[in-house]
């Protein structure tokens, strides 16, 4: 034990020594006027700050607390995830980035991205990323969705008559969380197979945290969970792209039903996606097209709860809809249409509670923003919070007011929950609708109110109530058709 305990102690200050030699030694500050800032400690840098600001439920605390500090800078320095950092806040810093893709800056993901995603490591980036964007608009176009209301519809009733009808009281979060992953293993792999469902969804909610940890790959680190939990799930999904290209070839499959059909087919250069880029892909979009929906849904159920003359608001404009509906006639893009208010309210659950907090970019070269030079190679930070609770931007920031949305609504760079410019997130619309449909299904069957008054938020790296929102539920008549 005392010569492990020493291998240990000698690789430990070895690691530190070195961070300490790359920390002084690349992109020093010879030549360059950084932003302000601190890197923290050698190697770890200022993760734990950061990392630990979501856990105890205000993500936005890090970046606060930093600006207040370096005003008027809207620029800091930091080192997180292994990474030099520039923080850059509020809407030019957006503009910015969002206007520089492919320019001055790219899309980047921490090195955990590597492990978790393998194909990552074998293909360029910026290709991957192409080839999905490619993809995505067949499918996830605000034409192309409203084919899949009725579907959604369809789930939702089922899924309410499954988990939330006849309970005394419900975990709200589990319960959005299943009804997006089932709407996503429908729409993206028209998988139904509860075997097969059990199986992804146990695994997907180590993944997206373990994309957003330090990258120590140690039992029982979140890291470690996330890499185990993704070998699961692709393995499950290389069984199904091997069964989906036998039926395809005997026709008992069609080249348009979903993304993964799609993704068997050719390009237009005639070549094919190799099954574990397809796998990885696939794992991304259930990652991206479930847990940010249900995330939203969640905190709509948790304000409407505690907001009653929101929630007043909300009904009546569902069940107007409802009460237009025939028996058993399901929702359509005209409904949609007509769920103004409800969007309004999704729209500001999001701007207090945005279900990702932020990203990352690489600068490409060298470049000058806001008096400061930020070196090529540093990784560049943008966070919703910055604008979505700047009193410049919002007036009065921590008040609920879902008139913000009416008219032209936000100034533009200043609401960013789906990010924006040409990465702006591709499944916008297809989010849009999973939650309108849900918040019209459960409103016309429930009220409800929180079982526990003062329960507290995590983000890791998605927010989540600690205790999974339980809420007790009072339902409503059904409504009387017209």
């Amino acid at each position: 034990m005392e010569l492990l305990f020493l291998c240990g102690m000698i690789f430990f200050i070895s690691l530190t020594i070195i961070s300490l030699y790359l920390f002084h030694n690349h992109h020093s500050s010879r030549g360059y006027t950084l932003p302000p800032g601190k890197m923290g400690l050698p190697l770890i840098g200022e993760s734990f700050d950061f990392l630990s600001a979501g856990l105890k439920g205000h993500p936005e605390k890090f970046i606060f607390s930093r600006l207040s500090k370096y005003e008027p800078s809207q620029v800091f320095k930091t080192s997180i995830l292994g990474e030099k950092v520039a923080v850059m806040c509020g809407a030019a810093s957006n503009k910015f980035l969002f206007s520089n893709e492919n320019r001055l800056v790219e899309a980047y993901w921490p090195r955990s991205v590597k492990k978790i995603f393998p194909s990552a490591s074998r293909t360029d980036p910026k290709e991957q990323a192409k080839q999905v964007r490619k993809l995505t608009p067949t499918f996830l176009h605000i034409h192309a969705i409203q084919r899949y209301i009725d579907i959604m519809d369809q789930i939702a009733i089922q899924h309410m008559e499954d988990g939330w009808e006849g309970k005394d009281i419900v975990e709200v979060c589990p319960l959005a969380t299943h009804y997006t992953f089932l709407i996503a293993c429908r729409l993206f792999l028209s998988i139904e197979d509860q075997v097969h469902l059990a199986k992804f969804e146990e695994s997907l909610k180590y993944i997206g945290a373990g994309i957003m940890s330090i990258p120590i790959d140690l039992p029982g680190t979140p890291f470690n969970r996330g890499i185990k939990a993704s070998n699961v799930v692709r393995r499950e999904l290389m069984a199904i792209i091997k069964q989906r290209k036998l039926d395809l070839a005997d026709n008992k499959a069609s080249r348009t039903q979903d993304i993964l059909s799609h993704m068997l087919t050719q390009d237009e250069d005639g070549q094919f996606m190799n099954e574990l880029a397809i796998a990885d892909k696939i794992l991304g979009l259930l990652i991206g097209g479930h847990d940010t929906a249900s995330a939203a849904c969640t905190f709509i159920v948790k304000v409407l709860a505690e907001l009653p003359h929101i929630y007043d608001a909300v009904y009546k404009e569902q069940m107007e809809i409802a009460k237009s509906k025939a028996e058993g006639e399901y929702l359509n893009w005209e409904d949609v249409q007509k769920m103004k208010y409800s969007w309004n309210v999704a729209c500001e659950v999001m701007r207090l509670t945005p279900p990702i907090q932020g990203s990352f970019r690489e600068a490409l070269c060298d470049f000058t923003f806001a008096g400061f030079q930020i070196p090529k190679g540093w990784k560049l930070y943008w966070n919703g919070h910055s604008t979505h609770r700047d009193p410049k931007c919002f007036q009065e920031p921590e008040k609920f007011d879902p008139t913000r949305f009416e008219g032209s609504g936000p100034a533009p760079f200043t609401y960013v929950p789906f990010g924006g410019g040409p990465r702006m997130c591709p499944g916008k619309e297809y989010a849009k609708l999973e939650i309108l449909v849900f918040m019209h299904n459960v409103v016309k069957r429930f009220k409800w109110e929180k079982v526990i008054p003062e329960e507290g938020i995590i983000v890791n790296p998605m927010p989540y109530p600690t205790k999974g929102l339980p809420v007790r539920l009072y339902p409503h008549p059904l409504p009387l058709k017209s």
